[in-house]
């Protein structure tokens, strides 16, 4: 069997530069939908939403 299938990675996007800067797990039982963090950006030297890409 395969490692825990209801964790999965997910890619997260700042709003502003649209880069993708974090990697990170989630639960897919407890957060069907996307993730929005507050993450800081080192591009833009500012904390800004990131939002979970696809």
């Amino acid at each position: 069997m395969a490692k825990n299938e209801k964790r999965v990675k997910v890619t997260l996007a700042c709003e502003v530069c649209k880069r993708r800067n974090y990697i990170t797990i989630k639960n897919r039982q407890n957060d069907r939908e996307r993730i929005e963090l507050n993450k800081y950006c080192r591009w833009d030297r500012v904390h800004t939403l990131h939002k979970e890409t696809r």
